[in-house]
């Protein structure tokens, strides 16, 4: 009984806590032993929190950010990156943080800068792990630029940590052992949560004032579900998607898809009271929140939910302001079909028939040595050389795929949805502006189009972080040619390499599916 109510007392200083960094920050990774949902299990967590810290900055700010590991725990890699999910990284692109792509890991007992300029980028990101399936132990938190010259910013009186909203699945194993076709444990909302069979905990907590108007950010920071989100009773007004303004669409519920984050108004206009926020995930179990308005008890809301009439369609979205005349041409430069799929019965992916392994030497390293040329850039089959300046379209078909929907991720740029999942028509007008789309169900054929304006090798890849590790990923290598120029990579950055090949190298089994 004393140790059930030291982990209530635990969690309930959870809800009014949150620790906030940046730009220029020290973040140190460790192992630590955590219990959000009432199970104790060993974590990696970045600056001893889980979430991690939040990290902000200012429209035009340069981020340092200096990460220390100091990780222990061999059950659980020990090496680490970290990735600025939805930042660009124009000419730092050695600061992308992904494992074998852009950097090695970072060994234990060492540190590494993280110095990169956010130019005009706002709005909300997160930062995770990108080394093996490292963050689903933990490591991730949201990541806020604000913009001093928000075009909202007379629509709400209310944006700081206290309204920013995370989900993530949790699991009571260490990652590596995790069966891949499993359900998590629990959903942790804002870092509390609770599991089936385990002890009751309190709620998560969101305080508002009444009669005021509030600018939620909400993050998707799970390694595979998707969600549906809503607050009974109240509406939401999205004027974001994952860093780009969007024109106001009211909708009362928000299916949101891993690494997806969205921006949205609550008026807290309703009768004084407690209200559930619900998060119900596509697997698993559902998982609640209070949003709580000051005057209303210290009591879980009744049992009222109310019926989702208004959801959210990603093809009501549409940018505030235009986008580039010629990412909406009549015809693209350059069109990619990939067709998702399967190794036989192992369930490790294919992307056209190639499953993505992590290379020894990464990528971006393999050009800027001069040993090796763009053609031979491994993995091999896996690496897509793209032109510089030009209209890139790239269409999924997911029929013989396991595990839909697939949300896809693409570093170093944000992207307009032609055509999204669900719907069969093409939008070359105002579609949304976004760096993770899900590739839908059966039938479904996505439709994305970017500009390779920013030279580098970045990563496309599914982000059910299970299914990258299981090769679903490929590399585009854009503009090699300009890569010495635009990419200059620091000494530190090599150093990383010939520090992690001296380690034992931890070899963990893909688990089987069950």
């Amino acid at each position: 009984m004393l140790q059930h109510y030291v982990f209530l007392c635990f969690l309930a200083s959870l809800q009014s806590y949150a620790v906030t960094i940046g730009p220029v920050s020290d973040l140190v990774v460790a192992n630590a032993q955590v219990s959000p949902d009432g199970f104790m299990k060993s974590a990696v967590l970045a600056g001893g929190t889980l979430p991690g810290p939040v990290i902000t900055g200012q429209k035009g700010d340069t981020f340092k950010i200096n990460v220390t590991n100091y990780l222990t725990d061999d059950t659980m890699l020990l090496g680490t990156s970290i990735h600025w999910h939805g930042l660009y990284q124009s000419h730092t692109n050695q600061m992308d943080g992904t494992a074998f792509v852009t950097q090695c890991p970072l060994a234990p007992g060492h540190s590494f800068l993280y110095e990169f300029n956010a130019g005009d980028q706002v709005g909300t990101y997160w930062y995770h792990s990108h080394y093996g399936v490292q963050y689903c132990d933990g490591l991730r938190g949201p990541m806020i630029i604000y913009d001093p010259d928000d075009p909202y910013r007379f629509s709400y009186d209310i944006d700081n940590e206290s309204t920013i909203i995370t989900l993530m699945d949790w699991y009571h194993v260490p990652s590596p052992q995790v069966q891949r076709q499993v359900a998590p444990d629990s959903v942790l909302i804002n870092g509390i949560g609770s599991y089936q069979g385990g002890p009751d905990p309190p709620h998560a907590v969101i305080d508002v004032q009444p009669l005021k108007r509030y600018r939620f950010r909400l993050l998707n920071m799970a390694c595979k579900p998707n969600y549906i989100f809503s607050i009974d009773h109240h509406k939401l007004t999205i004027i974001e998607v994952d860093g780009q303004y969007v024109e106001p669409v009211v909708v009362d519920s928000i299916q949101i898809y891993a690494a997806q984050r969205y921006s949205f108004i609550l008026e807290t206009n309703k009768h004084v009271d407690n209200y559930w926020v619900h998060a119900d995930p596509n697997t698993g179990t559902n998982s609640t929140a209070i949003l709580r308005y000051a005057g209303s008890p210290d009591v879980a809301p009744k049992n009222r939910t109310t019926p989702k009439l208004a959801p959210l369609k990603e093809t009501d979205l549409h940018p505030l302001y235009p986008s580039p005349s010629n990412l909406l041409q009549e015809d693209a430069d350059v069109k990619l079909d990939l067709i998702l799929g399967k190794n036989g019965t192992s369930y490790n992916f294919l992307i056209n028939g190639v499953q993505y392994n992590s290379p020894s030497v990464p990528v971006l390293l393999q050009l800027l040595s001069g040993g090796v040329a763009a053609s031979d850039l491994a993995p091999n089959g896996s690496v897509y050389t793209l032109p510089r300046n030009k209209v890139i379209e790239i269409s999924w078909n997911p029929d013989n795929c396991p595990g839909r929907p697939h949300p896809f991720h693409l570093h170093g740029h944000s992207f307009a949805v032609i055509r999204s999942a669900g719907n069969s028509s093409y939008n070359y007008v105002n579609p949304v502006m976004r760096d993770t789309v899900t590739t839908g169900v059966a039938g479904d054929y996505v439709t994305i189009r970017f500009i390779t304006d920013n030279p580098g090798p970045w990563l496309l890849h599914c982000h059910i972080d299970w299914h990258l590790y299981t090769g679903m990923a490929l590399v585009f290598a854009e503009a090699p040619q300009d890569w010495a120029a635009s990419q200059p990579v620091s000494n530190s950055s090599k150093r990383l390499c010939s520090i992690y090949d001296s380690l034992p190298q931890q070899n963990f089994p893909l688990p089987p599916p069950n």
